[in-house]
Formats: structure tokens, C-alpha cells, sequence
């Protein structure tokens, strides 16, 4: 073979060659998603979010930060949000990392039910910053997630629990204050005159304006009470015309805190009463009279016999003791004021009547004999110099004959 015909073979085969090879060549990698280990939500979303909304089978809960500050939920009367509660959700949906990308395919993404489960943050202008769906738990854990309309379903590691009862979101603190900066403390009675108690610094203990001789204020028991009003919290809500609320506001404690820089809070806590109501009476049953027996005939009517008459019988009453039926007490409120109406609490009680727990009310000394205990007999003083006085032992008598 000549040479020339030689190489034109070599690069035939060449040609041929590369062409094989491009035609099989193997895909090309397909980049990394960029989403994956990296955060559910970014920081940056978290600051520059003015408004977090989640819903979860058909209940929502809102949430907004005004321009001063301090988020609220706006689902609950614009309340203040509990910012304890609201950070560990946030810190649960920054710590949920995307681990892997599951499916771009369609039919897939039909089947792993992004539905009801969802969560939005805004900007203050109202504009969607990101939006997140959830979808079925996977199979070795985590959960499947959706970023807005994507058509791609993601895995991530997410653990928070999304509560869609707006009002335990709210900030249920009603007296906020510690029992160290109160200086003068008011407890009313129903039945009493007001106890007044005052102390001059923190470490000293609280003195009675008027105790009673002999007598001095029970030191458990006014930490114990200072305690209670000064952590006072809320459990419910209802409407400031509710029945109940207004009933409470009739048959009220009234207990006024005064901080040692001069501001007074007043706490008035009430019910309405148990109460007696009467039973209505029984009707009557309906006598329900016999068919008369046919008489012989020529037979003679026999006379009833006549009920032996007892002394010591009485004539039936006629008007029996009408029966009594216990109506329960009602729900325990508490109506929270400051002394010049400025305070945030004050606002708040124009928007709702706050109920709580029965044994914050009950546990609360009832009466003014409560608070008081007897100044313990102090040890008489020698005079300065003298020894105190043996006793001398008894001299011994000589026995009679």
C-alpha cells in the first residue's frame, strides 16, 4: 500500500472516529441546584419582612411589624404578638435546611399534595418576598417543600408546628412588672377596709399602714400575692359587652401596685356570684279516673270505711318547700388600668374583656385576717449589770417521830 493511500485511510477512520464519539459523547453533569444547603428562609427575607402569614387546613394566621416596632397579630385584634413563641417558629424555619432536589416532573409534583400548608412573608409595601408550600412527609423524614409556583419539589429538614389558633399567638401578659420594684401595694376585700402595705427600699420588708394591735403582715403572704397581680396573664377573650364581663364588673377586688418610681397600676378582678334560683314546680300527674263497676241489682252502696284518726297526726301542707338549684359562678376577669390612661395596657381593654384562670382569683387571700399574724412576745431584758436569779433548792424538813 503507498503511503499516500495509507494516510487518507488514517484519516478516514479519524473522521470517523471523532464523529463516533460525539454522537455517543456522555451528558454533561447537571449543575447543582442552587438552593441546596441552603436555608428554607434566607436571613435577609427575615429583615426585610414586614408581614409573616402561614395557613394550614384552611385556617390562617397573620402577622404584621409596624414601623415602630414589635410584631402583631393582626388575625387577633392587633394584639401584640408573644415574641417568645413567634421566634422559635422563625428560628425553626431558618435552621430547616433544603437537602436535595426530589422532582421537576409534573405528574410527581401532582402527588405530593401542596395544598393547604403554606407560608408568606411580605415587604411593608404588601409585595411577596417569598412564599413556601408544604407538601407530604418523606418517606426517611423530613418534609417536601415548594417555593411559590415552582415546578420543583424539594426535601427539607422541617420541624415547626404550625399553630392556627390566632389567639396563642398573642402575647397573653396583662401586668408585666417585677415584684421588686413595687414600693405600695392597695388589697381591697369586698367586705373590708382596704389593706394598705408600703416598704421604703426593695430589701426591706412591707409594713401595714394600720394593722391591728398586736399584729404584723404575714411576709409569705404578700410575696406570694405581689407575685400573682405582677405576672398576671390572660386565657381567653371575649367581647367587652359580653354578659358575664359586665356581671364581673359588678362584684369587684380592686388591688392597686405602685412602682417605686411613682407609677400606679390598678388590677380589679371580679365575677359574677354563685346563685340560688328556685326550681319550677312539678306539674301535677293527671288523675286518671276508673271505669265504675256495675252494681248488682237491689244490692245497697257500701260505705267507704272511715281512716282511724291518730292524735298525733297533722294535716298535710298544702304549700311544700320549693326546691333550689345552684347556678355556678361565672368565668373570673380582670379589668388592668394605669393611673393616666396612657399605658398600652390601657388601649387593650377597649378591645376586648380578658378572662382568667379561677385559681389566680381564688388563691388570693380572701380576707383582711389573712394577711396578719401575732408579733411574736419578745424575752424580758435584765437590767445591765444584774445576774439573772438561781433557784435556790428546796430545804429539807426533819421527818416526825
Amino acid at each position: 500500500m503507498k503511503l499516500k493511500t495509507l494516510l487518507l485511510t488514517i484519516a478516514v477512520l479519524g473522521a470517523a472516529s471523532a464523529i463516533v464519539y460525539f454522537v455517543n459523547r456522555p451528558a454533561r453533569p447537571a449543575s447543582a441546584d442552587p438552593r441546596i444547603g441552603t436555608p428554607l428562609v434566607e436571613r435577609a427575607a427575615l429583615e426585610q419582612a414586614a408581614a409573616l402569614r402561614f395557613a394550614d387546613q384552611g385556617k390562617t394566621v397573620q402577622f404584621a411589624r409596624p414601623a415602630d416596632g414589635g410584631w402583631r397579630v393582626t388575625s387577633y385584634y392587633d394584639f401584640p404578638a408573644d415574641f417568645a413563641k413567634l421566634s422559635q417558629f422563625v428560628g425553626e424555619l431558618q435552621n430547616a435546611k433544603i437537602e436535595r432536589l426530589v422532582s421537576v416532573n409534573p405528574e410527581r409534583l401532582a402527588r405530593y399534595e401542596f395544598k393547604d400548608t403554606w407560608f408568606t412573608l411580605l415587604d411593608a409595601a404588601g409585595k411577596e418576598l417569598m412564599s413556601v408550600t408544604l407538601g407530604k412527609n418523606a418517606e426517611g423524614g423530613g418534609r417536601l417543600v415548594r417555593f411559590g409556583n415552582e415546578p420543583k419539589a424539594y426535601l427539607a429538614r422541617f420541624s415547626a408546628y404550625f399553630d392556627t389558633e390566632s389567639r396563642n399567638w398573642a402575647d397573653a401578659q396583662l401586668v408585666n412588672l417585677k415584684s421588686d420594684d413595687i414600693a405600695r401595694v392597695e388589697i381591697g376585700f369586698t367586705d373590708a377596709p382596704a389593706v394598705v402595705a408600703r416598704r421604703a427600699k426593695k430589701e426591706d420588708p412591707f409594713v401595714a399602714e394600720q394593722a391591728p394591735d398586736g399584729q404584723r403582715l404575714k411576709a409569705d403572704k404578700i410575696t406570694a400575692l405581689l407575685g400573682t397581680l405582677t405576672s398576671l396573664r390572660f386565657t381567653d377573650t371575649t367581647a367587652t359587652d359580653d354578659a358575664n364581663a359586665i356581671a364581673a364588673k359588678q362584684h369587684l377586688r380592686t388591688f392597686k401596685l405602685t412602682t417605686f418610681d411613682g407609677k400606679t397600676l390598678t388590677v380589679a378582678l371580679g365575677r359574677k356570684p354563685e346563685q340560688k334560683i328556685v326550681k319550677p314546680p312539678e306539674p301535677a300527674p293527671t288523675a286518671v279516673s276508673a271505669s265504675p263497676k256495675p252494681e248488682a241489682p237491689n244490692s245497697k252502696p257500701e260505705a267507704a270505711p272511715a281512716a282511724p284518726v291518730s292524735a298525733d297526726s297533722k294535716p298535710e301542707t298544702q304549700n311544700p318547700k320549693p326546691e333550689t338549684a345552684t347556678v355556678p359562678a361565672g368565668p373570673v376577669f380582670a379589668f388592668v388600668s394605669s393611673a393616666d390612661g396612657k399605658a398600652p395596657i390601657d388601649a387593650l381593654m377597649q378591645k376586648r374583656a380578658f378572662q382568667i384562670y379561677e385559681y389566680t382569683f381564688t388563691g388570693l387571700p380572701q380576707k383582711a385576717d389573712e394577711l396578719f399574724e401575732a408579733i411574736p412576745a419578745s424575752p424580758p431584758a435584765n437590767k445591765t449589770g444584774e445576774k439573772p436569779t438561781e433557784a435556790k433548792p428546796a430545804e429539807a424538813k426533819p421527818a416526825k417521830s
